[in-house]
This record gives C-alpha cells, structure tokens and sequence, in this order.
C-alpha cells in the first residue's frame, strides 16, 4: 500500500520515525518549543520563543520525520495549504516588509517551518535572522509588535480551524 492510501495519518514513515531514540532526542517530539496557538492529528502552528523576532512561528509535523518528502502526497498538499494561510495571515495582520518561510532542519531533523516577519528595524534586516546583527534592537517596537502578538495568535487559530477541523453536519 502507498503512503498516500495509508488509514491512519500517524503511522511513522521513513528511517528517523522508525527509530525510538531519534523521537526521545528530538526537542520538537518531547517539548512544546513554545506557545502552541492550534493543534490537528498531522500538525501544529507553535509561536517561538524569540526576543529579537518575537512574530516568529513554526509549523511542525506531529509525527518525527525528517523530510518534506518523507510525507504522503495528501500530507504534503495540507501541509503547504497550512503554510500559505499561516503566511496570509501574518501578511495582513502584521504588515510586514517580508514574511521569510524556512525549512532547514540541519540542527533538529524534525519537519517544521519558520515562518518569521521581518521590517527594516530589526536587528538583523535584511540579512537571515540567524545571522550576525546588523544594528540594535528597536525595544520600543519589539515591545509593541510583543502585545500584538496574543491576538494574532487568536485569528490564525481560528483561520486554521476553519480550514482544517471542520464541523460536518447532515441534515
């Protein structure tokens, strides 16, 4: 059977899913990795944890995979779907310069996507935000952009229930 035509969305695919001790060493299998703001059976949206880019989110794949193409082909089209109205969403509540999307995973092998507003101020523009800093923080604007950040979290739950935990009636 292919993966595609697999029943359940939390069978283990691929090597590292395969392997007990890469689950156990893996901080996105065993930690939240920040504020989680949504939840589903494949995936969820965290809000990280980072003081010079405070508008930084990921969304990591439930089940311990390494690759992009250790999904299904079903996966992999909800997995884009969820990363495209994550980031417009974040285009249009927060108004930023850029959105940067990445998907490294050289330091945690465990599918997951930045996805990082970026403005002119920060203290990394325009260079990646782990690069060396180009200019000090704006405390003033992090701060505000900081008490933005709850309600934000709001519509992107409630944008994401929307599209993936739909309530079915009959009637």
């Amino acid at each position: 059977m292919s993966r595609d035509a697999a029943a359940s969305p939390a069978l283990p695919s691929g090597p590292a899913a395969q392997d007990p001790q890469a689950r156990r060493d893996c901080p996105l299998c065993e930690q939240p990795g920040g504020i989680e703001v949504w939840r589903s059976p494949w995936m969820r949206l965290i809000r990280a944890d980072e003081a010079l880019h405070p508008a930084t989110w990921r969304l990591v794949w439930r089940r311990h995979v390494a690759e992009f193409s250790d999904l299904s082909r079903l996966e992999r089209v909800a997995c884009c779907d969820a990363l495209a109205l994550v980031e417009e969403q974040l285009r249009e509540q927060l108004r930023p310069r850029k959105l940067n999307l990445a998907a490294l995973g050289n330091l945690v092998p465990h599918l997951h996507w930045h996805l990082i507003a970026r403005w002119e101020w920060d203290a990394h523009w325009p260079q990646a935000v782990w690069a060396a800093r180009q200019r000090q923080p704006d405390a003033q604007r992090l701060q505000a952009l900081a008490q933005r950040l709850p309600d934000i979290d709001q519509r992107l739950r409630q944008a994401l229930q929307q599209r993936f935990d739909p309530q079915i009636t009959l009637e």
